[in-house]
């Protein structure tokens, strides 16, 4: 399935806003955080380890030393590539010159061997690639690779495509050519390598991403041979190997269950599947189908966030979803997203779209403040002032977001993804169109890009423009401009989970479609004064969660559209623990008064008043309120309150 991104040039009341805010806000935000010329309280002194490491290449003498994390280099990567998918949308040549710049920093950064991270350049050099397990070599050139494509394509300059080539080949002489042991313990490079691939032709780069994938967990005990040689790690004593934590703990084609790292788990898993896509393998096929399985029906939160577990950051066992200590990193939300995309390529199925959906507004958009100056990197279904953040147990469950984190991974991966939103939103597969996401705007498909050799005298590309209502309106515009008299491809329309009756009209006229695998597929040719609409069914739900999940034990959620929705103080009188709805309440939608263009719902239900005891006998007082919840992608914007998702009903 061809990548649409530079063919979609996004035209969306709502994703406007974002993709202005990334534009406007996010990326020089975070550009001056990265240069350490805004106090977030956070140092980050990332782009300053690469000014250290051309003065220790150049003249081999420094007055500071390496700061951040050991895989500092990657917030550096994936600004650059949010900076890049920005440039695609907006051109802007100051913008395109200090990215140019920074690239040159980069590549002055670089060993003559094509070796490239500065933490072993300005701290240990002696000790380059000697802790996989834990290092993150592999993961920061990964993001770099990621970083030196996306740019690439959208600029045509090849600086950074070549600085990451030569640190592939790099890695290619040691891993393949000298047969290094080994495998990344934090899986990335692999998608990357592929990536690249793509991008350059060069056959090292897929060799060596096969290589990665086909070799981890083969030998379950590598990382402990790997500690035995060489006993040092970056983040002090670690003890034994946790083999789950990093996916390794078996070859992946039986992998079958989601464990461990939840943004480890699905970096891999997105690799596995374009793997399989690139090299027809059946096992990885299976594999990814048996993984996403997993995840989908006994591992994620109503939200679309993964891992569930604060220790390790980390999926834990089947229906163990905790929602006030839920981890679901925004990081894992987005790799999700990646695996899902993958996933369409191999298996055309809205199970996956409708998770990508999912994941993105409840699980991306939360994970960054509506003005797009603060960042969370939990996202929990519940949030208790005076408990979370502060027990020991709730500490990482943040109710308000911070400027910044000394690990600053979420941040940059948001402003990544918001821009490159076209490459999720379509697909094309020969001569069908996919329509995944409902993001308006308009696709540019030309006559090249059609995979069919039949009629090549007629020319059936052109544009399709979108005018989507989502996530607060119910109507989707379909509309053509072909190149020619008509466009004669297939338009597959996801049909969404959550739209029971969905009505596709064509100029007018309903029609009944074929719909497969949960998308309708319509036939051209489709002429200038064609018009699809599809009216999706946008009525409020009350959800029930599966009985074997403890903590939403005769409990349930409400939706709309794609959004899931909670209830904050607030608009509660300040409290939400006390509240239960009435499942028989009519679910009522309303305006809010706080927030443009959102729409909130409004349930009844009761508010339970109990003495100051601890405990008592005394029955608690019970009283008919009414309840309001907001969008959860709009929760704690507004100071710190109580948060819940999933509330009693009576």
């Amino acid at each position: 399935m061809k990548d649409l991104f530079k063919n979609f040039k996004v035209d969306d009341p709502f994703f406007n806003g974002y993709e202005q805010l990334v534009k406007n806000v996010v990326i020089p935000y975070q550009e001056e955080i990265l240069h350490d010329r805004e106090d977030v309280g956070e140092k980050s002194q990332a782009i300053g380890n690469f000014e250290l490491a051309v003065k220790k290449l150049e003249s081999g003498d420094i007055d500071q030393e390496f700061y951040g994390m050991v895989f500092q280099d990657s917030d550096v990567a994936k600004w650059l590539e949010a900076a890049a998918y920005s440039l695609q949308l907006f051109p802007d040549r100051d913008l395109e010159q200090r990215c140019d710049e920074l690239i040159d920093l980069i590549g002055r950064a670089q060993w003559e061997d094509g070796y490239l991270n500065t933490y072993f350049t300005l701290k240990s050099p002696d000790l380059r690639w000697t802790n996989l397990q834990l290092a993150h070599e592999l993961y920061c050139a990964g993001h770099m690779m990621e970083a030196a494509v996306a740019y690439y394509d959208v600029t045509g300059k090849e600086e950074l495509l070549n600085i990451m080539s030569r640190m592939g080949e790099h890695m290619y002489d040691r891993f393949i050519t000298k047969k290094a042991e080994g495998y990344p313990g934090h899986p990335e490079v692999e998608l990357a390598l592929l990536r690249m691939y793509q991008a350059t032709g060069n056959d090292h780069f897929k060799i060596l991403a096969d290589h990665f994938i086909d070799v981890r967990g083969v030998d379950t005990k590598f990382y402990d041979k790997e500690r035995e040689k060489k006993d040092w790690s970056p983040w002090g004593n670690t003890g034994p190997a946790n083999y789950e934590y990093s996916q390794a703990h078996q070859p992946v084609r039986e992998q079958k269950d989601a464990v461990g790292h939840a943004v480890r788990a699905v970096y891999l898993y997105a690799a596995m599947a374009e793997a399989a896509l690139m090299n027809d393998d059946e096992g990885l096929k299976e594999s990814c189908k048996a993984l996403w399985k997993s995840i989908e029906n006994k591992r994620m939160y109503v939200t679309g966030a993964i891992g569930s577990a604060y220790e390790g950051e980390s999926f834990t066992e089947d229906y163990h979803l905790p929602n006030d200590t839920a981890y679901g990193e925004t990081c894992a939300a987005i790799g999700l997203i990646f695996f899902g995309r993958r996933m369409l390529e191999l298996d055309i199925n809205s199970k996956y779209s409708d998770v990508m959906e999912r994941a993105l507004y409840n699980s991306v958009l939360p994970g960054m403040q509506l003005d797009g100056s603060k960042f969370f990197y939990v996202n929990p279904l519940e949030s208790i002032p005076g408990i979370s953040g502060k027990s020991v147990t709730h500490k990482h469950a943040l109710p308000t977001r911070p400027n910044w984190f000394a690990c600053a991974c979420c941040p940059p991966n948001v402003a990544r993804l918001l821009p490159s939103i076209g490459r999720y939103a379509w697909g094309l597969k020969e001569n069908i169109v996919f329509s995944h996401l409902f993001v308006g705007g308009v696709l540019d498909i030309d006559q090249g890009q059609l995979g069919s050799r039949e009629n090549q005298e007629v020319d059936k590309g052109g544009t399709i423009k979108l005018e989507s209502g989502l996530p607060f309106g119910h109507e989707l515009r379909y509309s053509f401009e072909p190149y020619g008299e008509e466009m004669s491809i297939t338009l597959a329309i996801r049909m969404p989970y959550w739209s029971e009756n969905t009505i596709i009209r064509r100029d007018g006229q309903v029609i009944h479609p074929l719909v497969k695998d949960g998308y309708a597929y319509i036939q051209g040719g489709f002429t200038k004064d064609t018009i699809l609409t599809v009216d999706l069914d946008l009525r409020p739900k009350m959800v029930y969660s599966n009985s074997k999940i403890a903590s939403n034990s005769n409990k349930l959620a409400l939706v709309c559209g794609p959004l899931v929705y909670c209830a904050e103080g607030v608009d509660n009188k300040g409290h939400v623990l006390n509240l239960s709805i009435n499942k028989d309440s009519v679910i009522e939608k309303v305006k809010s008064p706080d927030f443009e263009g959102v729409i909130n719902l409004k349930v009844m239900g009761l508010v339970r008043e109990t003495g100051g005891a601890l405990y008592s006998f005394d029955q608690p007082r019970e009283r008919e309120t009414e309840i309001n919840l907001i969008p959860y992608y709009t929760w704690s914007n507004r100071g710190l309150n109580e948060m819940r998702v999933w509330l009693p009903y009576i």
